[in-house]
């Protein structure tokens, strides 16, 4: 009983190591060992929220629109920029993988800050168990802000792209 004690303490620290190595919140594994004898793991970590990022972005757009006018631009891309999920325009991830932004390695990107993009067009991709998944867009629109860069592992539910 304490060897199977002892290999568990040593399963649960590989899983909390892949955890901390792949950049992952949550891990769950079952582990069968015969008849009524198994192993139920969940191994989980809080990330730190991204409000200070999204504060740091907020800083430099708000410089350019002061200008212009300094009451009304204001509040907008402050709204947006505290939670980029929560934008109306927001496209998130459907899965947790990697996002890739061009088709293959050096070729040019799908889509662009401020292009044109049509309901259905691939925006980029996510690959999640070595398959490719094209994630469209859900509707027509224009490319306001691209918030993954290209090989970064995302999240499900992570806002990936800003229409507008």
């Amino acid at each position: 009983m304490t060897q199977s004690h002892d290999s568990d303490v040593a399963f649960i620290k590989a899983l909390a190591e892949l955890l901390r190595e792949n950049d992952l919140t949550e891990l769950e594994v079952k582990r069968e060992y015969g008849d009524d004898d198994s192993l139920n793991v969940r191994v989980s970590r809080q990330t730190p929220p991204p409000a200070p990022v999204a504060a740091v972005q907020h800083v430099a757009p708000a410089p350019a629109s002061a200008p212009a006018a300094p009451a009304a631009p204001t509040p907008a891309p402050q709204a947006v920029s505290e939670d980029p999920a929560q934008d109306p325009g927001a496209v998130t991830s459907p899965m947790v993988g990697t996002a890739y932004l061009s088709p293959e390695p050096g070729a040019g990107a799908f889509i662009s800050v401020g292009d044109t993009v049509s309901e259905g067009q691939t925006l980029l991709i996510v690959e999640a168990m070595k398959t490719m998944n094209q994630i469209p867009s859900p509707r027509a629109g224009t490319v306001k802000r691209i918030l993954v860069e290209d090989g970064a592992p995302v999240e499900f539910g992570a806002p990936l792209v800003i229409l507008g």
